[in-house]
């Protein structure tokens, strides 16, 4: 699954939206995809760490967090979390920290920084509403694939090339 989302750019071209460059990779699995839920949150993570809380089969976490890049909306604890949980991935428009733990998970994680400082805990945010970023929008239920080229989202889940 090296060139995931460039064989699926080439298979679906007329399926699929291509997020604008703004995420790098930082978890320890590159390229992954699955259904999507979404958290609309700013500088409050009290959502997300909720929501990879829950059972994560085949989906992956789209994070709206306002491209903050003054506090992290995860860290190890939330993503080892996420991993025992079974989600596929988080991609996030904002920071994470504990950068080097991440890197070992079994998670794909596209941020746009990393950042020491957590999050205060307030208990705001939105759940799984469309969230727009990158040029794209990120629908509950519609699907997103990402790896080191970047990005893509699509209404329906696509066969992965072989």
């Amino acid at each position: 699954m090296q060139n995931l989302t460039p064989d699926l750019c080439d298979e679906y071209p007329d399926l699929v939206a291509v997020m604008e460059p703004l995420t790098s990779s930082f978890g320890g699995r590159i390229a992954f995809g699955g259904e999507i839920v979404t958290v609309k949150c700013f500088e409050d993570n009290s959502l997300v760490k909720e929501e990879l809380a829950k059972p994560g089969a085949g989906k992956v976490l789209v994070v709206d967090g306002g491209a903050s890049m003054r506090r992290a909306l995860m860290g190890d604890m939330i993503a080892e979390n996420a991993v025992k949980n079974g989600w596929e991935g988080v991609v996030i428009y904002g920071c994470i920290r504990d950068v080097d733990v991440i890197m070992e998970l079994d998670l794909g994680v596209q941020a746009i920084n990393t950042i020491p400082l957590k999050t205060d805990k307030r208990g705001e945010g939105q759940l799984n509403i469309p969230v727009t970023f990158g040029g794209v929008t990120f629908k509950p239920g519609e699907f997103v694939y990402a790896d080191n080229n970047g990005v893509i989202v699509s209404p329906q889940a696509l066969n992965l090339p072989a």
